[in-house]
């Protein structure tokens, strides 16, 4: 099991010297990574600065040296697969190879998508969610790319440098438990990073929940490689200060299959782009099974 500590691009976290400091308490202290919301526009939080993920990840990236990095979630359906390469290539190459790339549908629909005058047809963005998946591993290879899809076309274009992790960077698929399309998403790739519809963000997901989620995403990976690593990543709010209690939590998740903690704060409360609690809850260091 590992653990991260994950923060919105909002508020205190706006700010990439804000970033850097939790990061730098994170490696200090034992956790393996350190995770950052993608959000342009969130009404709930919409008088609240917000910061751009990829440059709040690279002042990350710079001040340490071990821990790895990532968003939950990117909504790639609102990026242009290209661009979102560029970025995702450039903080690899700054981190030494570190990232692990976080993608979904991303939400509120109506606050990310429709703001802009862009579809919420979930069809639509889940069709451009795997087109742009898939444009996304081939333009991290370094190799041409030249493709006539149904949402993106690209004409014989190569994007250098590749990623420095081989054959690319890790990627992990979030969606809503339970959902089945999201989970044979992930079933694809490298990790699941599961949303509870019983459990919203901050809240620790139901143990029946997950073996069930478990047992299904193994089912829809049976033929692919053996020996490929998949990730189970589960998260939620822990008594921070009291590491066995923790271990009460997360050991049974553990035990269902989950091979990472990200800690995080309740949603619902006043304090979760601020940056004392997630240092008071840092400091500790992971509550080690």
């Amino acid at each position: 099991m590992r653990f991260s500590i994950n923060i919105p691009n909002f508020g205190d976290f706006a700010d990439p010297r804000t970033v850097a400091k939790v990061a730098v308490a994170a490696e200090e202290a034992g956790w393996d990574g350190l995770f950052v919301w993608d959000h342009v526009v969130h009404r709930k939080h919409e008088d609240r600065p917000f910061g751009d993920p990829w440059m709040l990840l690279t002042a990350a990236a710079l001040a340490t040296s071990r821990i790895r990095l990532g968003t939950l979630v990117t909504p790639v359906a609102r990026r242009r697969p290209q661009q979102l390469a560029r970025q995702v290539a450039t903080l690899d190459a700054v981190s030494g190879g570190r990232v692990t790339f976080g993608a979904g549908l991303g939400g509120p629909i109506e606050d990310e998508y429709a703001s802009f005058g862009d579809t919420t047809d979930t069809k639509v963005l889940a069709e451009r969610l795997d087109e742009g998946l898939e444009l996304l591993r081939r333009y991290w290879s370094g190799e041409p790319v030249h493709h006539d899809g149904r949402h993106y076309r690209v004409r014989d274009v190569t994007l250098l440098p590749a990623t420095v992790q081989r054959p690319r960077p890790p990627v992990w698929v979030a969606g809503f438990w339970p959902n089945r399309p999201p989970m044979r998403r992930a079933a694809r790739w490298d990790g699941v990073v599961p949303l509870f519809t019983d459990a919203r963000h901050g809240h620790v997901p139901p143990l029946d929940q997950v073996r069930d989620l478990v047992a299904y995403v193994r089912e829809q990976r049976e033929g692919g490689p053996s020996d490929a690593p998949f990730e189970i990543v589960l998260g939620g709010a822990t008594p921070g200060g009291d590491a066995a209690r923790a271990r009460a939590v997360i050991g049974p998740l553990a035990e269902a299959g989950a091979t990472w903690w990200d800690e995080r704060q309740i949603q619902t409360s006043e304090a979760i782009d601020r940056i004392a609690p997630v240092l008071r809850r840092i400091e500790p260091g992971p509550p080690v099974l």
